[in-house]
């Protein structure tokens, strides 16, 4: 006999599950019945009763962390194109979309990439939505190191420099590299706002766990462009769901030491 708790959690759960997608989460839960029910429980239970039902960020800002995440892992295209479709109902435009998987080729590889924009185009053809592909993304006409050193010293104030002169001695052109594609290419594209796109790099870091160190910077640069420390700590509790608590466990490490940097540079003023 299930707890009052559990059916709580249950119910709770099934309607975040349904306002993402209401025909596709019955789906779900059919597909389990003849091999693991109590998977399909868990999934309502915890992934969407405790964990999306949290007010800790909101359903647009979720759904770009885990298409940006299971793009990046690469392994679970169902999964992903269940969260593409879940992130249109969300209320993100097709073009939106497309920016995170622009976002995650940075971090995970064109390869990801591609096949991430290979499962939204077959969602979007499902749901007869189209990308736009309007106007020039770069606003002002800059070149592309000029673009990215601005989009550096938006989340990282003059990080664009010691970016350079930190590979000058082993690879210069590297520090180039990053200046110009990262920044000048992708993140200074104006389609997706600054504050998902650092939430699409932040995820993207927890979920391969092997960037500690661009996961900190990036931290740091989603603080600079407005998102709360409640919202990053929210995210890596988000991250548990679709990487695991492993890799959720040590965005959370890496998320307390930022916090204790910036508090400990605080105390010293």
């Amino acid at each position: 006999m299930k707890s009052k708790e559990t059916n709580e959690r249950y119910d709770r759960g099934l309607a975040a599950l349904r306002a993402l997608d209401a025909e596709a989460s019955q789906a779900v839960q059919n597909s389990l019945k003849d091999i693991s029910p109590e998977m399909g429980r868990f999934i309502v239970e915890f992934a969407y009763g405790d964990v999306y039902s949290r007010p800790g960020l909101d359903p647009k800002s979720r759904q770009v962390a885990t298409v940006a995440a299971l793009t990046a892992l690469g392994n679970a295209k169902p999964q992903l194109k269940f969260h593409i479709g879940a992130a249109l109902n969300a209320g993100l435009t097709p073009d939106e979309i497309i920016e995170v998987m622009y976002v995650t080729t940075v971090f995970a590889g064109f390869p990801s990439g591609l096949n991430g924009i290979s499962a939204a185009r077959e969602v979007f053809q499902a749901k007869g939505v189209t990308v736009s592909h309007g106007s020039s993304p770069y606003p002002g006409g800059d070149s592309r190191r000029d673009r990215g050193l601005a989009a550096l010293n938006q989340t990282s104030k003059d990080a664009g420099e010691r970016v350079i002169k930190s590979l000058a001695d082993v690879a210069p052109e590297m520090g180039y590299f990053i200046v110009d594609f990262p920044y000048g290419d992708i993140i200074a594209r104006n389609i997706l706002s600054p504050k998902y796109k650092e939430i699409a790099m932040i995820a993207v870091c927890v979920a391969k766990g092997t960037m500690e160190p661009q996961m900190k910077v990036h931290i740091h640069a989603a603080l600079n462009v407005g998102c709360t420390r409640e919202e990053i700590v929210e995210l890596m509790t988000h991250m548990a769901v679709y990487a695991g608590f492993p890799a959720a466990l040590n965005g959370l490490s890496g998320t307390r030491q930022v916090f204790q940097e910036l508090d400990g540079k605080k105390g010293n003023q």
